[in-house]
């Protein structure tokens, strides 16, 4: 079945059943491999999309739930949230083994254009969907937080 999205602002012919994970439509017939498999029950966040402008985990939406939406992959992700994040990510050395790093930036950037000035609180509650095998979790909100303090509109 052909199915038209919008990925990364621009329109996309799938060909996959409507109960087919986005995730699997993404890695598998889009090649957008920056979204990553974790746990395929929404647990861990490696699978995070934005799905207009709000954070989803792909593994568990079915492409039928897209409609019209617009989906954005680490990808695609632009402004100066994902800009501001992505200095802040490499300055604080946030990235371990890195697996997880595309989820976390996802729910960052949606955090930060909801609500750019977050405190401790509202980025641990933010993030509390993202797992990090790593550990990582206090150079995240570091980041996030020089990200908040440095992005420019």
């Amino acid at each position: 079945m052909t199915t038209t999205i919008t990925l990364n602002g621009k329109p996309v012919a799938v060909n996959a059943e409507p109960d087919t994970p986005l995730l699997w439509v993404l890695r598998g017939e889009l090649q957008m491999n920056g979204t990553k498999f974790g746990c395929g029950m929404a647990l861990c966040g490696a699978c995070t999309v934005h799905l207009n402008g709000e954070p989803v985990r792909a593994c568990i939406t079915p492409l039928s739930a897209v409609g019209s939406a617009h989906i954005t992959t680490i990808e695609g992700l632009q402004g100066p949230e994902a800009t501001a994040l992505r200095a802040a990510w490499t300055a604080v050395d946030v990235a371990q083994c890195g697996y997880c790093q595309s989820g976390q930036l996802m729910s960052a950037c949606a955090l930060l254009k909801k609500m750019p000035q977050p405190t401790d609180a509202d980025i641990d509650a933010a993030m509390s969907g993202n797992a990090c095998r790593c550990g990582t979790y206090p150079r995240i909100r570091a980041a996030i937080h020089q990200a908040a303090g440095s992005k420019t509109a």
